[in-house]
């Protein structure tokens, strides 16, 4: 599935239109790297799948989940904590991504990839913090 087959909270109602998860560039940055990332730790060995892959894998997974999760809370501040979780596990998938290029189960093309987007996707979370602040009252 691709992001662009995977639509929530997608409504119109008469002239307006709603924000939709796939309209937040965060989400879909972090969906691509997630799927990116599964790619590359399905050709790892069992024994570094089972242990650090599967870590990576899960950090990467959160980061877009988090963001969806926050999407479809209901108030600005639930929202908000759900985005800031993003950034936590963002963190967290930076360091394994570190653990993987050092235990040299990563080329440096595909580390170099992973590492520039998790690089990119700090500005992006927060601008939809910021977007989230301005444009709801609760």
């Amino acid at each position: 599935m691709t992001v662009n087959e995977f639509d929530i909270d997608g409504v119109s109602d008469g002239n307006i239109n709603y924000l939709k998860l796939n309209d937040i560039s965060a989400y879909k940055t972090a969906f691509e790297l997630s799927n990116y990332v599964w790619e590359v730790v399905s050709g790892w060995n069992y024994f570094a799948k089972d242990t650090l892959g599967k870590q990576l894998v899960k950090a990467v997974d959160s980061i877009s989940a988090n963001i969806a999760e926050g999407f479809g809370r209901y108030g600005k501040k639930d929202k908000i904590k759900f985005y800031r979780y993003s950034l936590g596990s963002l963190k967290e998938a930076l360091d394994w991504n570190e653990k993987a290029k050092v235990r040299q189960l990563i080329n440096q093309k595909d580390y170099d990839h992973i590492f520039n987007i998790l690089n990119m996707l700090p500005k992006e979370i927060y601008n939809l913090i910021n977007y989230t602040n301005q444009k709801l009252k609760y």
